[in-house]
């Protein structure tokens, strides 16, 4: 028997019920979003079992576990979101897609009690002077809207959301506004006579909230998983008079997640720097220091950790070095076909050295790590002198720069060659003496990778020569040099396509190149994204490889635009080209390759 329907009768308020499974499934049929055939067959199951959807659970998170196909787009399977968007529509009220970096937890929190809200199923999520907007996923369950009206004394606009995401993050936010309210009062007393610079660097030696406290842990816990599960690449923790800011670096961009107060600032601080093995008593001088933990997947994560006394207490930054980021591949990466085959090339020769160059941020870390992973067979011992060790890889021998017992990189090189290496990394070249031991060790059978702070790869020649290398040496045991940027890439959920006319080539040149094959797009924003626009990132490399032409141009005082002019004839391609790509194919936009590569222009 085929469920019977009846358009006049499905999804109406009757007087504050809740939705009913039977009732919402008439409306799906109606709309053709899902089959007859199905929803008699699941009303029929409910009722054989006698499991009639109840309080906990919502009868449009019951269909959408289903994973049915829609009716009206078979190709397109019934989700939760899917079907909420379906509800709101039906209801006439805005869908709203809760985005925790959006939404001031602590604001919204004090306004209604955590009983209260779980028992409507409710989430404040944004409040002004005026207003009160509430996220709900039962529509016509409005007792709870007449209550709180004149007690709020706001109007009160009710908005559609997933009733999964109502429930998680309802128990998130209370949890968090709970521990910040409880380590605050626990700490209260802490900031007393703050008046001056000198007694703002001191607090943490007076601070009486424990880094141990309950509150703070739990604080702690969830600012690392939500850093995890938001994409995080750094999580800034900055003290200021009033509050302390919680940032998270998603996409190269900082996004305000948190202001909490600053005593509790101070405790998360210290809790972290009690796990990461830090001087928890020393306040007055910047401190790094390291900690390993697991993301909600069970993936093991390091993360880098910072300190920085500043006006108003101690900043912390928290890199987060996800090992599923250093690739399998190059082409994962970013690089084009054509610069894969030139680096692997160059790796592929018995000695030498190479550099990468570029920002920082701008990927080296990852782009030689991918290189070195890839190199680093059981025939081969891999060496590393770091400062500091970015991430711990078990097939690597990695080693710290110390200068308190005075191992710098050049002491650290010159301590490697005698550990029988054949792959040596050193992580910058800064002066001289490091440049000398590095192209020691290339010219006595290693290959030695390294980097260097240059716009472009052919700086890094001219930059070599700055620093007192002679040409010969360069010519010798250069075998080439990478640059590179990272470039956001376009949000695939919401980019949209626009024509080649259309693309804003203001201060780059165009590609020549005209045809129907080519996809040009721009950042629209959507909840996926941040609205933002741009979802990850995807590197543009500049490989220069050293050839005979190019060497006799090594000498003193040399022309850095000489030298890019050869390299682009012996087959370079340039940042700017290869960023012309990355717009042509779809990926990101002219805007955000000239953002991140000022002043190149792409060559073709």
């Amino acid at each position: 028997m085929v469920l019977s329907v009846d358009a006049g009768t499905v999804l109406t308020d009757k007087g504050g019920q809740r939705l009913g499974l039977e009732e919402v499934l008439r409306g799906l049929v109606v709309d053709g979003i899902v089959y007859g055939e199905q929803a008699q067959t699941l009303i029929s199951t409910r009722r054989k079992l006698g499991d009639k959807t109840g309080d906990d659970e919502h009868p449009l998170a019951l269909i959408a576990s289903r994973q049915w196909s829609s009716a009206d787009t078979p190709s397109h399977i019934l989700t939760e979101e899917r079907l909420m968007r379906w509800l709101a529509d039906r209801v006439k009220l805005a869908y709203y897609r809760i985005d925790p970096l959006k939404i001031d937890t602590t604001a919204v929190t004090s306004l209604i009690s955590y009983p209260y809200a779980a028992r409507y199923h409710i989430l404040p999520v944004a409040v002004d002077d005026e207003k009160i907007l509430v996220a709900t996923a039962q529509p016509f369950s409005r007792d709870w809207e007449k209550e709180l009206a004149p007690l709020l004394r706001r109007d009160i606009e009710r908005v559609v959301a997933n009733p999964s995401e109502i429930d998680r993050f309802l128990k998130e936010f209370y949890s968090v506004s709970r521990s910040i309210r409880g380590a605050n009062t626990t700490g209260s007393d802490a900031l007393q006579g703050v008046l001056n610079l000198e007694q703002l660097i001191e607090l943490g030696k007076t601070d009486k909230l424990d880094a141990d406290d309950r509150h703070v842990v739990n604080l702690v816990d969830w600012l690392l998983q939500y850093a995890f599960e938001q994409r995080a690449s750094d999580i800034h923790l900055e003290p200021r008079r009033e509050s302390g800011n919680i940032r998270f670096r998603i996409d190269g961009a900082l996004h305000l997640v948190n202001e909490i107060p600053p005593v509790v600032m101070a405790a998360v601080t210290s809790r972290i720097k009690v796990i990461g093995r830090m001087d928890l008593v020393e306040r007055r001088r910047p401190q790094d220091g390291r900690l390993k933990t697991r993301s909600p997947s069970g993936q093991e994560i390091e993360l880098r950790l910072s300190t920085m006394p500043t006006a108003f207490g101690e900043k912390m930054v928290l890199r987060i070095f996800d090992p599923s980021v250093v690739q399998s591949g190059f082409g994962q990466l970013g690089l084009t076909r054509h610069d894969t085959e030139r680096w692997e090339n160059m790796l592929s020769q018995p000695n030498g050295m190479i550099l990468v160059t570029g920002p920082t941020g701008s990927g080296k870390t990852t782009t030689l790590y991918t290189a070195m992973r890839k190199l680093a067979t059981p025939e081969v011992n891999v060496c590393t002198i770091e400062d500091p060790i970015e991430m711990v890889e078990s097939s690597f021998n990695q080693m710290q720069v110390n200068p308190g017992i005075g191992v710098d990189f050049a002491v650290g090189v010159r301590n490697l060659l005698r550990q029988d290496p054949d792959i040596i990394m050193v992580g910058e070249i800064r002066d001289l003496e490091t440049a000398e031991m590095a192209i020691q060790a290339s010219l006595t059978g290693h290959i030695v990778l390294s980097t260097l702070h240059t716009n472009d790869a052919p700086s890094a020649i001219t930059r070599s020569l700055d620093i007192g290398v002679p040409p010969y040496l360069i010519n010798a045991v250069l075998l080439g040099v990478v640059a590179q940027r990272l470039v956001r890439t376009l949000c695939t959920y919401c980019k949209k396509s626009i024509n080649q006319d259309e693309v804003d080539w203001v201060g780059l040149t165009p590609p020549k190149v005209s045809s129907k094959s080519l996809k040009f797009y721009k950042p629209v924003g959507c909840d996926e994204c941040h609205h933002t626009g741009f979802r990850g990132r995807i590197g543009i490399y500049e490989i220069l490889k050293m050839t005979p032409q190019l060497q006799e141009l090594v000498v003193p005082n040399v022309d850095t635009a000489k030298l890019r002019k050869q390299a682009l004839k012996d087959g370079m391609r340039s940042l700017g080209e290869m960023g012309a790509q990355k717009v042509c194919t779809g990926l990101t936009t002219a805007q955000e390759v000239r953002r991140v590569v000022p002043g190149i222009h792409f060559e073709n």
